[in-house]
This record gives C-alpha cells, sequence and structure tokens, in this order.
C-alpha cells in the first residue's frame, strides 16, 4: 500500500482533487463543517504537493550522484 500512495500519479491526484475540494467545499457546504472540510482537505493536499516536490529533489540527487560517478 505504501508504494501505492507514493507513486506519483496517486500523489498527483491527491493534491489536485483535495486541493479542488479544499476551494469549493467552504462554498458548497454551509457553516463550520464547509470551512473544516476545506481545512482538512487542504492539509491532505498540501502533504502530498510536499512529497512530489520532495521526490523530485531526491530523483535530480541522484542524477547529480550518477553524473559524478560516471566522471571518475
Amino acid at each position: 500500500m505504501k508504494s501505492l500512495l507514493a507513486s506519483k500519479p496517486v500523489l498527483w491526484f491527491l493534491f489536485l482533487f483535495n486541493l479542488a475540494v479544499a476551494a469549493v467545499a467552504p462554498f458548497v457546504v454551509d457553516g463550520t463543517q464547509g470551512v473544516m472540510t476545506g481545512v482538512g482537505m487542504g492539509i491532505v493536499s498540501l502533504g502530498a504537493g510536499v512529497s512530489l516536490f520532495k521526490g523530485r529533489g531526491e530523483q535530480q540527487g541522484q542524477q547529480v550522484r550518477g553524473a559524478h560517478r560516471q566522471q571518475i
């Protein structure tokens, strides 16, 4: 399950879907429930976005290390 949640397509889906729900929820659901739904979905979206950004940095680091090894 961990490898599925860490895959890029799933992270992109979580990021975009939850961001859209977070933006729309306060207007669709009235009161505190709409605001809290927006906040919760926003947190999940931020977590997925951070994971995407973190994975991109690790991938670039591996490419740089691989290029350095080829030069030696």
